[in-house]
């Protein structure tokens, strides 16, 4: 399993490093977000999973021949009480740092998820207490502030879009229309999930490039994504000048428009708010103007063959690094 370590720990470095930084300036994935969206799940979980591979590997390698050989072999060291001599410093040290940063992963991930439950649920409460119902649908509110602000809830069949009064007065009916589905689109596949995990991996690895190379592009790719099922259905002219609208109101006050004291766990594209602080991401300018463009110059769709390139490339990227662990002597 030498090889096999050590291959590993290097293209755990070039997915933490070069191929983030590659990807995060190529131009390409506007024309097709979806397929950028997988590419870029598949560099994070490949890039994790490599990394504690490695190390696992590399532990191992005394007493087992893959990875499942030397997780029983190791069982059997602690629970058996059969000898570790063969274990050297430097192997139960690759050890000790797997399980570490397993555990920090995962620790980080729940906790993520727990100040977003706690933060959405402080937020269902105010809402309940300052907002109204809206005749746009049962799962749409109104919050009485001036400035245009939409966005959207997430908690499964609690879900619920938030609007302002100064959105409503300054919208017409298409382009509330517009910002509606737009909002729609982020519950119904699910955008609060993605915001999660990605959120999640950079405040356990805030140090890697990856982390917010891919948190920036996730913020900026769901909101492509939104915006095209708003297309299906809305003008582009009007989804443009919806966008336009709201990007230029002034952010409203935490207690008018963030009822969770400023800690948002949301997932609106057309909020002004900022930020989403616990679920890693809003529409900021940035995302609003790379929207804009998109909208206004309009690059053709990626070709099939290519879009089809980039999920095989994905998908190899998660297959490797799992059969190099558990196929026995893949690399000697």
């Amino acid at each position: 399993m030498f090889w096999t370590s050590y291959f590993l720990a290097v293209l755990a470095l070039v997915l933490a490093w070069p191929v983030p930084v590659l990807l995060s300036r190529a131009a390409w994935p506007a024309r097709a977000p979806f397929t950028a969206m997988v590419l870029w799940q598949a560099i994070a979980l490949a890039g994790g999973l490599s990394m504690i591979g490695a190390m696992l590997i590399y532990g191992l390698e005394p007493i087992g021949d893959n990875l499942i050989a030397g997780l029983r072999a190791l069982a059997g060291m602690v629970f058996l009480n059969q000898p570790t001599t063969a274990l050297g410093f430097w192997h139960l040290f690759a050890l000790s740092a797997a399980a570490l940063l397993s555990a920090h992963l995962v620790f980080t991930l729940l906790l993520t998820y727990v100040k977003i439950e706690r933060q959405r649920r402080r937020h269902r409460e105010l809402l309940a207490l300052l907002a109204s119902p809206s005749s746009d649908g049962p799962g749409t509110v109104v919050i009485n502030h001036d400035s245009p602000v939409a966005y959207c809830l997430p908690g499964g069949a609690r879900s619920v879009t938030v609007l302002s009064d100064g959105l409503m007065a300054r919208l017409e009916p298409a382009e509330l229309r517009a910002v509606l589905i737009h909002e729609n689109a982020h519950l119904s596949q699910r955008h609060d999930l993605l915001l999660w995990a990605f959120a999640a991996w950079r405040q356990a690895l805030p140090w890697f490039p990856t982390t917010r190379y891919a948190q920036l592009a996730v913020n900026s790719l769901i909101e492509m994504l939104a915006d095209d099922v708003a297309l299906r259905s809305e003008s582009k002219a009007t989804l443009i000048k919806a966008i336009a609208l709201v990007a230029g109101g002034q952010a409203p006050s935490v207690s008018a428009a963030r009822p969770a004291g400023g800690e948002g766990s949301v997932t609106g594209g057309f909020s002004t708010t900022g930020s989403f602080s616990a679920t890693g991401g809003a529409d900021s300018p940035r995302t609003t103007a790379s929207r804009v463009s998109r909208l206004l110059s309009p690059e053709p769709p990626l070709k099939p063959a290519y879009r089809a390139m980039v999920l095989a490339a994905s998908a190899l990227l998660l297959a490797a690094p799992t059969a190099l662990l558990i196929v026995p002597g893949l690399l000697g």
